[in-house]
Parts: C-alpha cells; structure tokens; sequence
C-alpha cells in the first residue's frame, strides 16, 4: 500500500471480454504482479487504442477536444485516480491545474485513461480498489521468465474465465 492511499498505475493492454464482447482496460500497479481489468466501452478502447498506437483521426476525438480545451483554457491535467468501485462500477477523478488553483473531474475511468494518455498524466488508483477487484497472477517467477508471448496468453485464458460479477 502507498503512503497516500493511492497507487501508481500503467495501462498493460485492452483485451475483449468473450462472454460479453466488452473491451477491458488493464491497469497494471507498477512493480509488481497484480492488475486491475475495468470493463470499459467500445469508443473509449478505440480512442485509447488510437493513441497509444499513434495513430491520428483527420478532426479531434472527444478525448482530444477535452485535452486541448483544458489546454488552451492554460491548465494542466495532472492525474487521474480510479477512486472507487462500487456496485461493480469503478469511478475517477481528473485532477488538474489551472490558474494555479486544484480542479477535480468526476469522470468515468474509461473518460479520464483516454484523455491522460493524450496528455501524459499519470494514473493512479486507491489502495483499497486494488485490494478489492485486482487479479494477482501466483507464479510471478514463471511469469516474468516466460517469453512476452506466453505471458499474454496466460493472461488472456485469465480473461476468457473471469466475468464483471467476479468483482461484486
């Protein structure tokens, strides 16, 4: 657990649930071996998609227009946290600065990932999120030492047997 009650995140990958056809965000807490699936929306796995693949639409997606207008309003999105799971939905906040001042977004987590990977802010999320809805794989040894291929299919069975009501 972190000193704040908040922990440092990085997006691992999107995979499709089969049993639903909803896209998942997996949030990996750096440094270790536990990940945080958040089923998301087709759009927003699509906008994440996009940018991290560097890829460009010819006009400014939602998430792009949201970034520049913070942007060009001269503030600064400075992280989003995955605040909260409750009855099997997760919650978030945008934190961000403008005018020298805080500002907090409620947002869904979906919203505020597409726009942090826009604007490079880090992601975080609360301790006790982590604790009740990640997924630690229990050979980290095996894992790590395994090649990248093998490592995503691992994972990717996991996905194929886990379901949103496994989170309750």
């Amino acid at each position: 657990m972190s000193a704040d009650g908040f922990t440092r995140m990085s997006i691992y990958g999107i995979n499709l649930d089969l049993f639903s056809s909803s896209p998942i965000v997996i949030l990996k807490v750096e440094g270790e071996n536990r990940y945080l699936p958040i089923w998301i929306g087709q759009a927003e796995a699509r906008s994440i998609l996009m940018k991290l693949q560097n890829q460009e639409f010819s006009r400014p997606l939602t998430h792009d227009l949201a970034a520049s207008l913070v942007s060009e309003l001269g503030g600064s999105m400075e992280r989003i946290t995955v605040t909260e799971l409750k009855d099997s939905t997760f919650f978030a906040t945008i934190h961000l600065q403008i005018d020298g001042r805080a500002v907090e977004v409620d947002s869904r987590p979906s919203d505020a990932i597409a726009i942090a990977v826009r604007t490079g802010a880090a992601i975080f999320a609360a301790d006790d999120v982590i604790e009740e809805a990640a997924v630690e794989f229990q050979d980290q040894e095996a894992l790590e030492e395994a090649p990248e291929d093998e490592v995503v299919d691992k994972f990717k069975d996991w996905m194929n047997r886990v379901s949103p009501e496994d989170f309750k």
